[in-house]
C-alpha cells in the first residue's frame, strides 16, 4: 500500500529525496549515496520501505527507507511482517554495470526480484539480499 502523500525524487544532485507534499518545504528523508547523477527510483509494490535507484555512477542501489513507514510512533508496515524493521540506509549497492544505470525497475511476479538497465543495453536482474528479505517477513 502506497503513501498517498509521498513521492520519491532524483537529480543531478546524486540525492534520493522522499517528500510528503502536504508540506513540501523540506523533504521527510534524503540520502546521498551515489557519486554522480541519479537517473531513475523505484518503490517496490509490495514492501514500500525498499526503493532501488539507478545512476550514471554505474550502480543500481537498493535502499531501506523504513523510517518514512512510521506515522506517529506505530508502523505502517505491519503488514509486512515488522518484527525486525530495516535501518535507514543502501542494503547492497549492485556494481555489474559499466555504464549509467538508466533504468531499475522491479519484478511483477516477484516482490524481492528487480531489473536495472545501463546505457551499454546491459540487463542485470538481481534480487533482495535473503538477510534484508527475513527482517521484512519475520
Amino acid at each position: 500500500m502506497f503513501r498517498q502523500f509521498q513521492l520519491a525524487s532524483v537529480g543531478d544532485d546524486g540525492a534520493l529525496h522522499i517528500w510528503d507534499y502536504r508540506s513540501s518545504k523540506e523533504p521527510i528523508f534524503t540520502r546521498q549515496d551515489h557519486s554522480h547523477w541519479v537517473w531513475t527510483v523505484r518503490y517496490n509494490t509490495y514492501h514500500e520501505q525498499l526503493l532501488l535507484t539507478g545512476s550514471s555512477d554505474a550502480r543500481a542501489l537498493l535502499t531501506a527507507a523504513a523510517s518514512v513507514c512510521e506515522r506517529d510512533g506505530a508502523s505502517v508496515c505491519e503488514r509486512d511482517g515488522g518484527a525486525a524493521q530495516l535501518e535507514d540506509g543502501v542494503l547492497q549497492a549492485y556494481s555489474a554495470h559499466s555504464d549509467s544505470v538508466y533504468c531499475a525497475e522491479w519484478s511483477a511476479a516477484d516482490p524481492w526480484t528487480f531489473a536495472s538497465l545501463s546505457y551499454d543495453a546491459r540487463l542485470v536482474l538481481s534480487t533482495v539480499p535473503r538477510h534484508d528479505k527475513y527482517k521484512i517477513l519475520l
